[in-house]
């Protein structure tokens, strides 16, 4: 096999992927740069048969029964045991279908319905792809033993036996090839019968031929692998897209995280014309994502790495380098698994994974690899698996070499992968910015005051002496500049930098800080309604912000968003949770980047305070803090916080003084201003529901 290079970009190359413990070929099927057939089990080093005893109480047992039940070798009603006792669900109970009108393939009916019908959720921004490598040794002339494979598919339809996991929501299902071990009709015959769990249960799912299950291109014709997983089958499955005019190559689209991905489930060799059918099917989808799936691609090192095979390349140059669409390709045929990440033609990261099992106890034991991506974390989580091994788990039926492969944690097997998908995908599928909305459609009833920042100066210009920042309700809660004296210039500007949620397309930036206070702020005029008001319905009070990278705990901590200047000593508030000096509503920022609300109601003698958790500097934030009448609680990103307090808290008390915006003053002067940039700040006399937030 060619030698690839380490990461994918230029420089030294490495050794060929290790092929001496790659797939177990037979003649016929190898490619023409492939190494000589050989024995992979045996590379293994183990002395287990392949199989398990076939004429024994095992499954394996029952599963050969079964299928010489289905030629006529056993009598019916012959019952078999399970692996380490009684059979698991799935081994029993099969009943022959009469193969008529009600089943189009001709195929029996073999395990019980799944508990669960199809349903994903497309909306969610968490889902999962489930991989199912090579099943082969399952499916090999007369050693038949499906009920692992049974077992997993149990697992992809059963949402209410995977509630509280990782994969609540899986979406789709790939299989990567080597589905039979000799391409023969009557191993495709039991196969096809564990499939009919997908079918009936209307899964949307797709399968590859591998090289035992077919040989040469997909050009080959007509074969029992066709006969079996062809088109006819195929387009049956939800989000079906299309097949290659020879059968052999299918387009499935599935919907999961708000929008439409497109997976290819290619053979193991594409032809010239495998190969045009691919790129038209990505040329004709100009703005999905693709996972490209197939049975050859890279081989592992010995690290857990990997690198292109030599019909890999092919398939690199020909398909994936030039095809910025795909950002993840999944194959089988090799072990032991590994991973690596290569740059296409457009620079961007493309992340290539092998994953095959059948070198593992009982050929892999129905292994699963789950693909876990959460698209709020930018991130796709990876696990391995076999469900059939978790139920013997569960039926306290482990033997010491199943208890082995109950869950694979390896590197190569365990793994994350961090992708920022708006940023990967944004050369084919840009995420349009959020328009700004007009000050009107703000106004929601009960608004106080809402102030916002895009009708003042150029971006980088000083707000100057005299700006007046109007109130869009008309109420006249306008703010007014108001600068320390010795304040340098530059001390407040205004931005076009702000929330991609947020209404107005503008901020300012305050450049503040103490010890000693310095920096420019805004404040409500003296006779605006807003320095009276009680608040004594309910409250919402919210705003965007964002700290910069240089804030300083000791310069700029317990700096304010927004306060209402007054001390609680003058306001008589003399509780034990009061502190003289301080105002009577802050919003501030302490020096670990922590949100605290503290405020005096009108019903209590000391102070109410709710605490956010520790945010992230250079990154915009959404807060609001909402009163009810009787309970205040503060929001950061729409996602109440955890640290709010469960006292009765009453309206908000006034001085009739005014609010601050970037001012805090202690002791009645002010001793801290914000550094950072604020953007649009909205007060409304009542609660608000987090579907209402201006960020919504």
């Amino acid at each position: 096999m060619n030698s690839s290079p380490e990461d994918g970009r230029t420089g030294g190359t490495r050794p060929a992927p290790v092929t001496a413990r790659g797939a177990d070929r037979t003649a016929t099927a190898a490619g023409p740069d492939d190494p000589a057939p050989h024995d992979g089990h045996a590379a293994t080093g183990c002395e287990c048969p392949r199989t398990a005893d076939l004429d024994g109480d095992g499954v394996a047992a029952s599963s050969r029964r079964t299928f010489l039940h289905r030629a006529g070798a056993l009598g019916a009603g012959t019952a078999a045991a399970g692996l380490l006792g009684a059979a698991p669900a799935a081994a029993a109970d099969r009943t022959a279908g009469d193969g008529g009108d009600d089943d189009p393939y001709g195929r029996t009916t073999m395990s019980p319905a799944p508990r669960g019908k199809w349903d994903p959720d497309p909306a969610s921004p968490r889902f999962t792809v489930v991989v199912m490598p090579d099943t082969q040794y399952m499916f090999d002339q007369d050693r038949i033993h499906p009920v692992p494979m049974e077992a997993s598919f149990r697992y992809v339809l059963d949402p209410a036996g995977r509630a509280g996991g990782n994969d609540e929501n899986i979406v789709f299902l790939a299989h990567l090839g080597d589905v039979t071990q000799n391409g023969l009709a009557e191993e495709y015959a039991a196969a096809t019968k564990v499939f009919d769990m997908l079918d009936r249960a209307g899964a949307s799912y797709g399968v590859l031929a591998g090289n035992h299950d077919v040989s040469s291109d997909d050009q080959r014709g007509a074969t029992p692998y066709l006969d079996t997983f062809g088109p006819a089958r195929a387009r049956k499955t939800p989000g079906y897209h299309s097949s290659s005019p020879d059968g052999y190559n299918t387009a499935h689209v599935f919907e999961a995280g708000g929008r439409e991905w497109l997976l290819l489930s290619l053979d193991w060799r594409l032809s010239a014309k495998g190969f045009a059918w691919a790129n038209a099917v990505i040329a004709a989808n100009p703005t999905l994502p693709v996972i490209v799936t197939t049975h050859e691609l890279v081989g592992s090192y010995d690290d857990g790495t990997a690198g292109l095979s030599g019909y890999g390349q092919q398939l690199w140059d020909g398909l994936i380098k030039d095809n910025d669409q795909i950002f993840l390709t999944l194959n089988g045929h090799y072990w032991p698994p590994g991973s690596t990440v290569l740059k296409n033609g457009a620079g961007h990261d493309v992340h290539l994974h092998i994953t095959n099992y059948q070198d593992r106890y009982y050929g892999g034991a129905g292994m699963i690899r789950s693909y876990r991506f959460d698209l709020d974390r930018g991130t796709i989580d990876i696990a391995t698996f076999s469900p059939w091994i978790r139920e013997l788990a569960a039926n306290n039926e482990l033997n010491s070499l199943a208890a082995q492969e109950l869950e694979l944690t390896s590197k190569a097997d365990s793994f994350s992968i961090p992708i920022d998908f708006d940023e990967r995908f944004a050369g084919f599928a840009p995420v349009e910015p959020r328009k700004a909305r007009p000050a009107r459609r703000m106004l929601l009833p009960g608004t106080l005051a809402y102030w916002r920042f895009d009708e003042g100066g150029a971006p980088g210009a000083d707000v100057a002496a005299g700006t007046v920042v109007k109130d869009q309700t008309g109420h006249g809660n306008d703010l007014v500049l108001q600068s320390v004296p010795g304040t340098p210039a530059h001390a407040l500007t205004w931005t076009g930098d702000h929330h991609p949620d947020q209404p107005g397309h503008a901020g300012l930036v305050f450049a503040g800080e103490g010890n000693p206070v310095s920096g420019a702020y805004l404040r409500t005029v003296d006779k605006a309604p807003l320095n009276r008001e009680t608040f004594a319905h309910g409250y919402t009070f919210e705003t965007f912000f964002k700290v910069p990278a240089d804030w300083d705990g000791g310069r700029n901590g317990w700096s304010a968003l927004l306060s209402r200047a007054g001390t609680a000593a003058q306001a008589g508030k003399n509780g034990p949770s009061a502190t003289a000096e301080e105002p009577v509503l802050t919003l501030s920022l302490s020096s670990s980047v922590e949100l605290q609300w503290n405020a005096y109601p009108l019903n209590q003698d000391g102070a109410t305070t709710a605490w956010s958790h520790l945010l992230q500097q250079e990154e915009w934030w959404h807060v609001a803090v909402v009163n009810d009448g009787r309970i205040s609680k503060l929001y950061v990103n729409g996602c109440e916080e955890g640290r709010n307090p469960t006292s009765r808290a009453v309206g908000l008390t006034t001085l009739d003084l005014p609010f601050l915006l970037g001012g805090y003053q202690w002791a009645g002067a002010v001793d801290q201003v914000f550094h950072g940039t604020i953007g649009d700040v909205r007060i409304t006399g009542r609660a608000l529901r987090p579907d209402q937030f201006m960020n919504a």
